[in-house]
């Protein structure tokens, strides 16, 4: 009896595209909200067609941005009454900013985001 191992090719192009896909809806969610979500979602549900890519890490940063946004945002909400929120808030969004933009960046060049 042979036993036939199937190897699946990785198509680079379409883990790019979705770790893209990903990177946008963090960036319209930083704006209205809800497709953060989505963003945060695709980039789960995404991840691993990306094994042994450089795209790998991109999902990673991904999901870790959608959760600590997700987790400070409503610590800055709770905290609003007592003023500190906002400066949460403001905080939170600058560092989810800056780790989108610095996975656009580091994609766009096909590197690795580094962890």
């Amino acid at each position: 009896m042979s036993t036939t191992i199937h190897q699946t090719t990785i198509d680079n192009s379409d883990v790019k595209t979705h770790a893209i896909v990903s990177y946008v809806l963090l960036t319209l969610g930083l704006f209205t909200g809800i497709p953060m979500l989505f963003g945060g979602i695709w980039a789960m549900v995404k991840r691993s067609d990306a094994l042994g890519t450089i795209y790998h890490s991109h999902f990673t940063n991904a999901i870790r941005t959608f959760w600590w946004t997700l987790l400070w945002t409503i610590v800055g909400f709770t905290l609003i009454m007592i003023g500190v929120g906002y400066l949460i808030l403001c905080g939170v969004w600058l560092w989810a900013l800056y780790r989108i933009v610095n996975g656009f960046a580091k994609i766009t060049s096909d590197v690795a985001y580094p962890l």
